[in-house]
């Protein structure tokens, strides 16, 4: 629908339409009706891909000749090679070397080819490329030799071709570095892609200690996917889960997300490391929650018990009382009256406040004065200017409306 609705719109820029026919048909919902569902693999079941990975071409050749129980026509043949499994691999690489003593570079090339299936997958799993990706790297971008290795993929090859620098693990890039090191002190000659089926070099010979950049980093088959498809039936991994769910190429991507989020990684780097432009598609699409630890999780959260004395239980477990809160009415409500006048707080900075002697009648309106009195002990308490009590009394007649407080010997009144 996509592309059907793009080419229509070209039309209509190219008035080879006048409007496209598409104009009211409504976009599908992608996350409701999804064709293929693929799930991370956990590290059980990677560990025994890479293992088949590894014997599988050579093992095909030594695998055993069984009888068939049943004929479902006559004239078939009765007998058949058993299936590779997990358990009789091992045997069978080893007959499979019995059998093919006299062709050693037979057996050489096959173990190759193992070798180098079994990095392609590796590298897929620990550095999140696509197989397009990989397939289009060359020695020429492999940079091993850095305090951190990398690799550098062009934007013609990257998916939003913007061009990306690759980090790699020192593990993996050890192994590359080997890899690259064996191509220059290989065979020549191409061996071929398809499953089985090995064409012998024409000729033999060294290759040059210095290979050209363009070479191809690994030979990348376009039906990797059967490739897989036959290393998990060997490695007895299902295919589909119980939910449906697949492992193809993609899904080792889907694994390096998700081993990237169970590992703590920030969503921001997780983000930058699956080269992604929103971040709800690195934590939702690529993130497998079912490997993630969340019964893990849940142990950071506090213990909550809903039977015993809250304060006894703190005691027991840090023997401390300080779980419950004081009350705070003693600390707020302060008994202004002990000290000082009637109706006014005592004042701390002045000596000897309430004990002096020294007082004398001070005249201050009774009005209300809005204008405040400068901060400092000396002028604090200015006879100037009225203030208001916290108890005013009414004003003495005989005296005019004036109200007369004693006053210390600072000038506090």
């Amino acid at each position: 629908m996509q592309a059907v609705r793009g080419f229509c719109n070209w039309c209509v820029e190219c008035d080879r339409l006048a409007v496209t026919p598409l104009v009211k048909v409504k976009r599908a919902n992608e996350n409701a009706d999804r064709r293929r569902q693929r799930r991370a693999m956990p590290e059980t079941e990677l560990v025994r891909l890479l293992y088949v990975t590894r014997l599988r071409p050579l093992a095909e050749y030594g695998r055993e000749t069984i009888h068939k129980q049943q004929s479902e026509t006559a004239g078939r043949k009765r007998w058949t090679t058993a299936p590779l499994t997990l358990n009789n691999i091992e045997a069978a690489t080893e007959r499979a070397r019995e059998r093919l003593k006299h062709t050693l570079h037979f057996i050489e090339q096959q173990e190759r080819l193992s070798w180098e299936r079994a990095l392609i997958f590796k590298t897929m799993i620990l550095t999140g490329l696509r197989q397009g990706e990989l397939a289009s790297l060359s020695i020429g971008q492999v940079f091993l030799d850095e305090p951190m290795p990398y690799l550098d993929l062009d934007p013609a090859d990257e998916k939003n071709r913007e061009g990306s620098q690759i980090l790699l693990r020192r593990d993996l890039a050890d192994d590359l570095t080997e890899w690259i090191a064996s191509m220059k002190t290989g065979h020549t000659g191409d061996f071929g892609d398809a499953e089985g089926v090995v064409s012998l070099p024409l000729h033999q010979g060294r290759q040059p200690d210095e290979l050209p950049a363009t070479t191809p980093l690994f030979t990348v088959p376009d039906q990797m996917v059967k490739i897989l498809d036959r290393d998990l039936k060997a490695a007895g991994i299902p295919k589909h889960d119980g939910r449906g769910r697949v492992i193809d190429m993609q899904a080792l991507r889907r694994s390096f997300g998700t081993y990237l989020s169970k590992g703590g990684v920030a969503p921001r780097t997780a983000q930058a490391a699956m080269r992604h432009s929103k971040i709800d598609l690195t934590m939702n699409v690529y993130t497998d929650p079912k490997l993630l630890d969340v019964h893990g999780a849940l142990d950071v959260l506090p213990a909550l018990p809903i039977s015993g004395h809250p304060q006894r239980e703190h005691i027991a477990a840090t023997g401390t009382d300080d779980t419950l809160p004081r009350p705070l009415a003693p600390i707020l409500a302060q008994n202004s009256r002990k000290r000082g006048t009637e109706g006014s707080s005592p004042d701390k900075m002045a000596p000897n406040s309430t004990t002096s002697t020294d007082a004398r009648p001070v005249a201050v309106s009774a009005g209300m004065v809005k204008q405040k009195d400068p901060l400092s002990i000396a002028d604090n308490g200015s006879q100037k200017r009225g203030r208001r009590d916290t108890n005013p009394q009414p004003p003495d007649r005989q005296s005019g409306g004036t109200l007369h407080y004693p006053t210390l010997h600072d000038g506090k009144h």
